[in-house]
């Protein structure tokens, strides 16, 4: 379903230098990550950073994917893979044991008899500077972009979410269509509240669910918000609090709206170890890990 990005990468910390074949260990890698996307950034509830790995061991080859599921981390150690970096913690909630008779405690023996370390770069992804929002503003052509919610702990650029403006305004209905066209195809398809033909430039995005920001959107003046995971409840009531109808709203798959950062960060990774001199090989997972797998709609 997905494009596989495959290319050139590598990293040293500071001062540091390549090994004699150009592969760097588990801790610098972790230094280019860190460079990239803070861990400061990440919000208090979050957990992010490195969640099975040895540091001083090599790393040949990465992939990227958006949930450490069992399948995914399977597939990783089947290609050969030192690395997986997904955007889902593995363990966000506290655990008593990581026995291989739970999904979680499997996926955590694949990594450790695979030789395969896991890093989790979630809310500092989102908050970062080319992080997922960003991404998602970019494809959707944003200019004047800033965070709906700046983050207090970085540059005024990085936050959670973000809000720009279209080059021209357009429909709801034209807009829905475009971000229903730049996402991977999932079951879920795009679901959408406001009138088709109100017109819409002023657009905010957060990827992953957002409504946490709805309160952040009406008070930027947004005339459309896209995010994921709209529950019943946030969302009627921003309906109901507006005038006007506005923000309108686009409601998309949270995989699907994460997915989009993936080669983007895999390619800025690359970039940042070929830059240390590095030579490791990195790929984004083509597996779609999106939890529903068909929609009933009236009619069908």
């Amino acid at each position: 379903m997905h494009k596989e990005q495959d290319g050139a990468a590598a990293d040293r910390p500071r001062g540091g230098a390549p090994a004699a074949d150009g592969t760097p260990t588990l801790g610098q890698v972790l230094l280019a990550i860190e460079e990239l996307w803070p861990a400061s950034l990440a919000e208090d509830w979050d957990a992010v950073g490195l969640v099975a790995g040895r540091p001083g061991n090599p790393v040949r080859r990465i992939v990227f994917a958006v949930d450490p599921t069992v399948e995914v981390v399977r597939d990783a150690v089947s290609r050969g893979a030192d690395l997986l970096i997904t955007h889902h913690p593995l363990l966000l909630r506290p655990v008593h044991g990581v026995a291989a008779t739970s999904a979680k405690g499997e996926a955590v023996h694949s990594l450790i008899e695979g030789g395969c370390a896991l890093v989790a770069a979630h809310t500092n992804a989102d908050s970062a500077v080319g992080g997922v929002s960003d991404v998602l503003a970019d494809i959707l052509g944003l200019t004047d972009v800033e965070p709906l919610a700046p983050s207090g702990a970085g540059l005024p650029e990085e936050g959670i979410g973000r809000i720009g403006l279209l080059p021209h305004s357009q429909t709801l209905g034209d807009f829905a269509a475009r971000v229903f066209g730049a996402l991977p195809a999932v079951a879920g398809g795009v679901r959408v509240a406001g009138d088709p033909a109100g017109l819409v430039r002023r657009v905010a995005v957060c990827g992953g669910a957002g409504d946490s920001l709805l309160g952040a959107v009406r008070n930027a003046g947004a005339d459309v918000y896209v995010t994921a995971d709209l529950r019943h409840h946030p969302a009627s009531e921003a309906r109901e609090a507006s005038e006007d109808g506005r923000p309108y709203l686009v409601d998309v798959s949270h995989f699907a709206s994460e997915w989009l950062w993936l080669p983007a960060a895999a390619e800025a990774l690359g970039n940042v170890l070929r830059d240390q001199d590095f030579d490791v090989e990195i790929a984004v997972s083509g597996i779609n890990t999106d939890p529903w797998d068909f929609v009933l709609t009236p009619g069908r």
